[in-house]
C-alpha cells in the first residue's frame, strides 16, 4: 500500500499543557472551552478539532493521512523576544513537539524552532534537539527581528554559523512566513496579510536564498519553502532581467538559474490550485515538491471548506493531466522522505 505523508502541519498544546507565564506574559494559550488561540489582544478561532493531538490522530484515520510533518507554531517564533524569553518560550514549543514525535513516532515527525537574534542560544538549541530529542527538522521563520531591531531574511550572511550548523547536522529545513503585519504598514483589511504579504514574504526570503548560493553552499540542508514559494516562482523571471539588466547590483551572487531544480530545495503543493502547481512542476520538477494539507487551518485543505479535503489539489492535477499518478504517489510519499532524509 502507499502512504500518504502530509509534509505540513500543525498542532495545538491543550490548555493544559501551556505553563502559566505563557498567558500571563501574553506570549500565547489556549482559551479552556479551546476554542480560540490566543496571543497578546490577539485571537483567532480554533476552526476545527484536530488542532489538537486524540482529533488530530482521528482526523488522520479518517483522511487515510498515514505520517504527518508537525511544524512549529508560528506564533511562537519570538520576534523581538528578549533572550530570556525566547529560551523560555521556545523550549516549551520544542519540547511539547518532541513528546508528540516521541509518543507517536509512526505518525509524526516534528519540527523544532529557534530564534536567531539569539545567535549563541540559537546554536545551542540546534544541538539539544537533535543530539538529546532526535529531532531532524528546523523550522525558521521568513524574517526575523535582529538585534537593531531591524527585519531580516533568514538567508542572511549574518546567520551562516547557523546555515553551517544544519549542514554539518544534515537538518531539514523548513521556512515558513509570519509577522507580515509587522512588517508591512498596511490595515490588514480582507486578510490580506495571509493572503498577500505572508506569501511575499516567502518570495523575498527565496530570493535572498538563491542570489547567496545557500542551495550550493549548504549542500547538506535540505530546505522546503512553505505554501509552494508560489509568489516567488511567479516572480522568477523578473529577478532574472533584474539581474541581468543591472549587473552592478548584484555583485559576487549566484545566478537565480543555479538554484533551480537542486536536489536540495524543495516546495509543498499548498498553492490551491492547479495551474500555479503546473509552474512550480515547470520550475522546480516533480521530485521538488511534495504534498503539503497546512491543516488544521481553513487556508489548508480542510473540509471545513466546501468542496475541499485533503490531498484535492493533486488529485485535481491528475485530472488535469498536469501530474501522472505515479507522480502523486512521489508527491505524496517519496519526495517527503528525501526531504526529512528518514524512512517509515
Amino acid at each position: 500500500m502507499n502512504k500518504r505523508i502530509n509534509g505540513h502541519g500543525h498542532l495545538l498544546p491543550t490548555p493544559d499543557k501551556i505553563p502559566a507565564f505563557m498567558k500571563e506574559k501574553k506570549f500565547f494559550w489556549v482559551n479552556e472551552q479551546r476554542s480560540f488561540m490566543c496571543q497578546g489582544d490577539w485571537q483567532r478561532p480554533i476552526t476545527d478539532p484536530s488542532f489538537f493531538l486524540e482529533e488530530k490522530l482521528h482526523w488522520m484515520a479518517e483522511n487515510n493521512i498515514d505520517h504527518e510533518v508537525v511544524l512549529s507554531l508560528s506564533q511562537l517564533y519570538c520576534n523581538g523576544y528578549s533572550e530570556q524569553d525566547s529560551f523560555d518560550v521556545i523550549r516549551f514549543q520544542n519540547d511539547f513537539n518532541a513528546e508528540v514525535q516521541q509518543l507517536h513516532p509512526d505518525k509524526f515527525t516534528t519540527g523544532f524552532v529557534v530564534q536567531p537574534r539569539h545567535l549563541d542560544q540559537a546554536l545551542a538549541e540546534m544541538e539539544r534537539c537533535v543530539s538529546q530529542l532526535n529531532m531532524k527538522l528546523l523550522c525558521l521563520s521568513t524574517h526575523f527581528l535582529n538585534a537593531q531591531d531591524e527585519w531580516c531574511s533568514v538567508a542572511d550572511e549574518s546567520l551562516l554559523p547557523l546555515w553551517q550548523l544544519a549542514d554539518e547536522l544534515g537538518l531539514a529545513l523548513e521556512i515558513h512566513p509570519y509577522d507580515a503585519g509587522r512588517m508591512v504598514n498596511l490595515k490588514d483589511r480582507f486578510w490580506r496579510n495571509h493572503l498577500v504579504w505572508m506569501m511575499a514574504q516567502t518570495a523575498d526570503t527565496y530570493l535572498m536564498f538563491t542570489l547567496l548560493g545557500f542551495a550550493e553552499r549548504f549542500a547538506n540542508v535540505r530546505t522546503c519553502f512553505a505554501h509552494g514559494n508560489m509568489l516567488g516562482h511567479a516572480n522568477y523571471g523578473r529577478v532574472v532581467q533584474g539581474v541581468e539588466g543591472r549587473p552592478d547590483l548584484f555583485p559576487s551572487t549566484h545566478h537565480p538559474e543555479q538554484t533551480l531544480a537542486k536536489a536540495n530545495v524543495y516546495f509543498d503543493t499548498l498553492v490551491h490550485d492547479v495551474a500555479t502547481l503546473d509552474l512550480l512542476i515547470k520550475r522546480a520538477g516533480s521530485a521538488q515538491i511534495l504534498w503539503g494539507v497546512d491543516d488544521p487551518y481553513p487556508l489548508g485543505e480542510m473540509a471545513t471548506v466546501a468542496n475541499c479535503y485533503p490531498g484535492k489539489l493533486l488529485d485535481d492535477a491528475v485530472d488535469a493531466q498536469v501530474i501522472s499518478t505515479d507522480q502523486q504517489r512521489a508527491i505524496m510519499a517519496d519526495n517527503v522522505l528525501r526531504w526529512l532524509n528518514i524512512a517509515l
